[in-house]
């Protein structure tokens, strides 16, 4: 934004919310590469998710928000099946971790180039699994909070994968 115009409420919220979403990332792939591939193969708790799929999980979920933010297609929908469809273990053919690794860093760049290309109103726009009739009656069900729900899914995830360290 240049220093000539205007700074809204409606920037300030949406400088808020991603700066909280970039910090999340950030603070994921920190905790993610202070954990060794062997470590991402262990369950967090005996007879709960491994490490990998928390990844896998979190990797399809982003994926999914391309669509609902209307940027594109889904980078990896082969994942939505072993890491969203099915629980952990259901399935015996998933990517290595390191392929993992090298998913979650290509879309981190995807989604920051297109982040960065959205302007303050475009995030207030409807989001692709809204109605155009519902958002009239719903503008929350807006852009901007599909940012916020997933921010508070990927800390979720977060506190699970801290405890393999």
């Amino acid at each position: 934004m240049k220093q000539s115009e205007t700074i809204t409420q409606a920037d300030i919220s949406v400088k808020m919310v991603l700066d909280r979403w970039n910090a999340s990332a950030l603070n994921a792939n920190t905790l993610l590469d202070s954990l060794s591939d062997e470590t991402l193969m262990k369950e967090i708790a005996p007879g709960k998710n491994r490490g990998i799929y928390l990844l896998g999980h979190l990797i399809a979920v982003h994926d999914d928000m391309l669509i609902l933010l209307d940027m594109g297609e889904k980078l990896y929908p082969e994942l939505n099946e072993p890491f969203i469809k099915y629980a952990d273990k259901a399935s015996t053919e998933i990517p290595t971790v390191s392929e993992l690794r090298l998913y979650l860093t290509k879309q981190n760049e995807i989604m920051k180039q297109k982040f960065e290309a959205f302007t303050t109103d475009d995030w207030f726009k409807k989001h692709t699994a809204v109605s155009a009739e519902d958002f009239v009656n719903e503008p929350h069900r807006n852009k901007l909070n599909i940012i916020i729900t997933r921010t508070s899914h990927l800390q979720y995830h977060l506190g699970q994968l801290r405890l393999l360290k």
